[in-house]
C-alpha cells in the first residue's frame, strides 16, 4: 500500500511510505538513468511493525506522507494511525535513515517515547522550510506548527496558542476557520505563505508564514478561506468538492488544487500579498463534461494529487477514478 513518495534535493535518494506495512522504504537511485536500487536489509525500510528485514521506527503507524529538508538532512514522516510526525536523520553519502533517540525522534498526541504534541489527529498532509514543518491533521481539524532546527532538525511544538491552529475549538490552539478535515499543505516560493485543503470544509485556506520564525497566521476575511459553494466570510469556490491535491507554481503566481469528489482542477491566481483568487470563468477549473462552467479536460474521475515541474511549464495529476496521470501545459 505505497501511498506517498519524495525525491532527495541532490536527486540521489528516493523514499516511499506505505500505509499496509507502517514502513519508510528507501532507494537509492541513479542520476543519468532515474532507476532505484534499494539500500540493504537493515537500511532498506524502516517499520512500525515487527519486520524481520526493517529496522523499528518509532510511532510510525499507517503513514500517509513523506517530505524532505531543504538541506536534505532531515527526512520527516507523517503517521496517520500515530497521530504523529515522525523524524530521521539522513545520511547525504548514502541516503540512510536514523531516527534520533528519545523524545527527539518523533511528536506524538498519544505514543510513548514521543514528545508530546497537539493538532495531531490523522496528519494526512506536511509541508517543511529550513525552520518548520507544518501538517493537515484530518481528525484535529487543525494545522499543526513545529519548529526545526536547522543544525539538527529536531521539532519542537509551541505551547503558548502558537503550535497549532485548529478550525474548531481544541485546548492548546488558536481558532481559526474554514479547516475542517485538513490535509494537503503547501509553503510558497520564499516561504512567506502556507495552504491548506480541508475536505470536510471544501476548502483552502491561507496562512502568512513569519519569517524567520516560521509560526503561522491565518489571512482576514476573505482572503482568509476560498470554499466551494459558499461559506460566510469566504471568497467563492468553483468545482472545490473535497480537495485533497495542492501545489505552489514555481513562479508563486499561481496555486492548483486537486477536488477529488468534483473530478476537477482548480485554477487560482495568487498576488504579491499571497491572497489567492480563483481564475473567472472556464480558465478557473478543468474538468469533464459533467462539471459545468469548466474547461474540458479527461480522465480526471477522483483526482487526488498535483505536482509542478520546476521550470513551471507542466502540470501533472493522478486520478484515482480514471487510473491515469494527467499531464497539463502551463500557460504563464
Amino acid at each position: 500500500g505505497p501511498n506517498s513518495v519524495a525525491v532527495s534535493p541532490d536527486g540521489r535518494n528516493v523514499y516511499a511510505t506505505s500505509r499496509g506495512a507502517s514502513s519508510l522504504t528507501v532507494f537509492s537511485r541513479n542520476p543519468k538513468g532515474g532507476g532505484l536500487t534499494q539500500l540493504p536489509a537493515g537500511f532498506g525500510c524502516i517499520s512500525g511493525l515487527p519486520v524481520p528485514v526493517c529496522s523499528s521506527g518509532r510511532a510510525l503507524i499507517d503513514p500517509d506522507v513523506v517530505v524532505i529538508s531543504p538541506d536534505g538532512l532531515s527526512v520527516y514522516v507523517g503517521a496517520f494511525a500515530g497521530n504523529a510526525v515522525v523524524s530521521f536523520n539522513r545520511d547525504p553519502a548514502s541516503g540512510a535513515l536514523a531516527q534520533p533517540a528519545g523524545t527527539t525522534g518523533c511528536i506524538a498526541e498519544a505514543v510513548s517515547g514521543c514528545a508530546v504534541g497537539i493538532g495531531l489527529g490523522a496528519v494526512e498532509g506536511l509541508a517543511v522550510t529550513s525552520t518548520g514543518v507544518y501538517t493537515g491533521s484530518a481528525s484535529s481539524n487543525a494545522v499543526a506548527v513545529l519548529a526545526r532546527n536547522p543544525s539538527t532538525g529536531a521539532l519542537a511544538q509551541a505551547t503558548d496558542g502558537s503550535g497549532c491552529l485548529a478550525s474548531v475549538p481544541l485546548a492548546g490552539c488558536t481558532t481559526g476557520f474554514e479547516f475542517k478535515g485538513a490535509n494537503a499543505v503547501a509553503v510558497s516560493p520564499g516561504g512567506k505563505d502556507v495552504y491548506v485543503t480541508s475536505l470536510l470544509s471544501n476548502s483552502v485556506t491561507s496562512f502568512t508564514r513569519a519569517i524567520p520564525a516560521g509560526g503561522l497566521t491565518q489571512k482576514a476575511g476573505t482572503a482568509g478561506c476560498l470554499v466551494w459553494l459558499r461559506a460566510v466570510g469566504c471568497s467563492f469556490g468553483q468545482a472545490l468538492s473535497a480537495p485533497e491535491g495542492l501545489a505552489v507554481s514555481p513562479d508563486g503566481a499561481n496555486v492548483y488544487v486537486a477536488a477529488f469528489a468534483t473530478g476537477a482542477i482548480a485554477v487560482l491566481a495568487r498576488n504579491k500579498s499571497g491572497e489567492v483568487v480563483q481564475l473567472e470563468g472556464r480558465a478557473g477549473c478543468l474538468a469533464p463534461k459533467s462539471v459545468p462552467g469548466c474547461k474540458r479536460a479527461r480522465a480526471l474521475r477522483g483526482v487526488s494529487s498535483v505536482a509542478l515541474s520546476p521550470d513551471g511549464r507542466n502540470l501533472y495529476s493522478t486520478s484515482f477514478g480514471s487510473n491515469a496521470v494527467d499531464i497539463f501545459r502551463r500557460n504563464k
